[in-house]
């Protein structure tokens, strides 16, 4: 890539950012003609729209919209590569945005991120916490965190832990429909489905037995498509859950929710972090990772 196309990158940058031709020139130090020209000369060699243009105001077209993320990333990354040996440049900066299940961003991942940001101001953090797998390519993240077996093999993988899942219920439903100690008491209790997507059906209720997982098929009192969704139908008493025990615990200990079925363990969830295959990783992506890495194990060995 050229000089001149990183140097009409970061132009393009700041007008999307200052929303003025002449802003732009003002804060660069350059003639607003060449400003107008650098813009031109990047619309030309793309072949798109990056802006809207009137009199009164400057606003980026949907095309704008998308180039205007991925030069960020890439200015920063150019960034970066350029203070990579600066020994002394501990700022991290540019954009990072990651990809995590949704307890584990509310119990372990947010509640520690002022302590990292105390020491990375300049880092623009964007955390996404959702449970559905994301395309960590062309949603455009740095890392995700996964629980779950892999299917991808196209990324990178570091595992992280595991996590141990206990079949429990909350005290209120075992006191009106009584503790299950059999595979058989399970055709008279209600399981809370919970599946990705609405309109499917999970297996089951699951355990292992020999090292194989096995299944009964029993009734549904609800589905649900997120852990805090899951978590509330438990504590609500809609009936039985198989969750980490992990972002629970409180709930045992305060006799919320009651452990049963011990006998009929669940697999443990791998716990990893993803991310895409690249020569070079970015050294602000690097070190989030690490310190994600820590919080987690932490978070994971507190079960």
């Amino acid at each position: 890539m050229s000089l001149d196309r990183i140097d009409a990158m970061r132009i393009f940058s700041h007008i999307a950012e200052l929303g003025s031709f002449t802003k732009t020139a003002e804060s660069l130090s350059l003639p607003k003609a060449s400003v107008s020209k650098a813009l031109q000369q990047l619309e030309s060699h793309l072949g798109t729209q990056l802006l809207f243009r009137t009199t009164r105001s400057v606003t980026l077209t949907q095309d704008g919209e998308v180039y205007y993320q991925r030069c960020q990333d890439l200015l920063a990354d150019l960034d970066d590569l350029n203070n990579y040996f600066k020994q002394g440049d501990k700022q991290l900066q540019g954009r990072l945005r990651v990809d995590m299940p949704v307890r584990l961003a509310n119990n372990a991942i947010i509640p520690r991120l002022a302590e990292f940001k105390v020491l990375h101001p300049a880092l623009d953090l964007e955390i996404s916490s959702t449970d559905r797998r994301v395309d960590i390519v062309s949603e455009g993240f740095d890392c995700v965190i996964r629980v779950g077996n892999l299917t991808d093999s196209s990324l990178i993988a570091k595992s992280l832990g595991q996590m141990e899942s206990i079949n429990c219920a909350s005290s209120a439903y075992l006191e009106k429909y009584g503790i299950p100690h059999t595979l058989d008491d399970l055709q008279h209790h209600q399981l809370v489905d919970y599946v990705q997507t609405l309109g499917t059906k999970s297996r089951g209720f699951e355990y292992l037995i020999d090292g194989e997982l096995a299944y009964v098929d029993m009734p549904r009192s609800i589905t649900v498509n997120n852990s805090e969704a899951y978590n509330a139908a438990a504590l609500a008493g809609l009936g039985i859950v198989q969750v980490p025990r992990v972002g629970i615990e409180h709930c045992l200990r305060q006799g919320h929710l009651q452990q049963i079925l011990t006998n009929y363990a669940i697999e443990p969830m791998p716990v990893n972090l993803l991310y895409a295959k690249r020569r070079n990783l970015p050294r602000r992506t690097r070190v989030f990772m690490d310190w994600l890495a820590t919080e987690v194990k932490e978070y994971l060995a507190s079960e």
